[in-house]
């Protein structure tokens, strides 16, 4: 497709080339393991082509793999795409293609929670120390690089505290200090459209697909789009890792991409209207949402972001006991309590202020209320709105 493309034109042409759809309009769904030679010339061919999007074995990929990386290719502005069964597949194999016994990382210190875990217990394990930094710390992150690091992990808003860290000037800091080493982003948040990531320098975009590139809460994807620089060590170390994801998968999520841009937009109208009733309630000591100035590095956002999605999180000014905790949390009509988010239906969670703490190494801003994470799906937002006032009535 050419360059010149809007992203909402991009999201419904790419990765739709003819050989990917044979007449269809969505690319066919290959199942394949074995995948066939006419003969000794064309088994060369696809082998020494087998990264190049040559049919050579079912692990490397189908038609229908290869149609989903080339939208993502193009969605993310990136040298390649690897698929991974799902987003922690994709962040561990991304870091892990990157680093040996003796090296160091530098990790955000308000990650994913598994993210954490996978430095605490695997790299440990491998003797790869990790140093954790506070998302706000800007371009002083230069001063805890050290010889041996070899990446430089981000996400954008942190986890559950949502924090927009200025990653321009992180960046910089660490380029000017060591040009070599790779920097990384779990870039969910964004479904990899709202912050495009290779544009300001970061070298691999990292997703869990299953939020919302899939949207419907029914697949489970990771995706980590590379530049050219750090491409073929991320392809083949995955592969050598055995990472792949069935055709069903790769078929269903990128259907789903197809309307990616219509769902943020809805995502991001419907949170920020809640967000802001919110932000109003007696109940509510702040509001973590990136689109509005309670939440740290929200000038970031407005610079970096070209919207925003759907998940955010707010503080009460109480602790709640585990009674008011229960009453709170167990009799919502329209919010669920579940894990993961990105699909239609709205979400809610809960985290106390001292679980947060156990999770932010090396973070000086302690939360001192209960922590309520959303996520705003496409229910009218009025009855939302409704269900979480009687949420607050339960525990006046």
């Amino acid at each position: 497709m050419s360059e010149h493309h809007t992203l909402s034109t991009t999201l419904v042409h790419a990765g739709r080339k003819k050989r990917f759809t044979q007449g269809a309009v969505n690319p066919v769904v290959q199942r394949a393991s074995s995948l066939v030679f006419d003969t000794i010339a064309d088994k060369k061919h696809c082998t020494k082509n087998r990264y190049k999007g040559e049919l050579f074995y079912g692990r490397r990929g189908t038609l229908t793999h290869f149609a989903l990386q080339d939208l993502m290719c193009e969605m993310e502005g990136g040298a390649g795409c690897y698929l991974y069964p799902c987003g922690a597949a994709a962040v561990t194999n991304a870091i892990l293609s990157f680093v040996e016994t003796g090296d160091h990382v530098l990790m955000t210190g308000a990650a994913y929670e598994p993210t954490q875990d996978f430095c605490n217990v695997i790299l440990k394990k491998m003797h790869i120390d990790t140093t954790y930094y506070d998302p706000m710390i800007g371009a002083d992150v230069a001063k805890l690089v050290q010889p041996n690091t070899k990446v430089l992990f981000l996400e954008s808003p942190s986890s559950l505290t949502m924090e927009v860290p200025d990653i321009p000037a992180i960046v910089k800091a660490v380029r000017a200090v060591s040009p070599e080493i790779v920097i990384m982003i779990d870039n969910t948040w964004a479904g990899g459209v709202l912050f495009k990531a290779l544009e300001h320098g970061i070298d691999i975009s990292i997703q869990a697909g299953t939020k919302y590139l899939v949207g419907h809460s029914d697949i489970m994807i990771g995706t980590a789009v590379a530049n050219t620089r750090t491409w073929d060590k991320l392809r083949e170390h995955s592969y050598l890792m055995g990472q792949m994801v069935d055709a069903d998968s790769a078929y269903t999520t990128a259907r789903g991409i197809r309307t990616l841009g219509v769902r943020l937009k809805q995502h991001h109208e419907s949170s920020l209207k809640v967000a802001k009733w919110l932000s109003e309630q007696p109940q509510v000591k702040a509001v973590y949402h990136p689109a509005l100035p309670s939440c740290p590095g929200h000038e970031n956002f407005k610079r970096d972001f070209t919207g925003a999605s759907g998940l955010f999180s707010f503080e009460l000014h109480k602790r709640l006991n585990d009674e008011e905790l229960s009453a709170f949390m167990d009799n919502f009509e329209l919010f669920t309590m579940a894990y993961s988010w990105g699909g239609f239906e709205s979400l809610i969670l809960c985290n106390q202020a001292e679980e947060i703490a156990k999770i932010r190494p090396g973070i000086e801003r302690k939360l001192t209320g209960s922590l309520i994470r959303l996520h705003i799906g496409f229910e009218d937002t009025d009855e939302l709105i409704a269900d979480l006032q009687a949420g607050f009535d339960r525990i006046k």
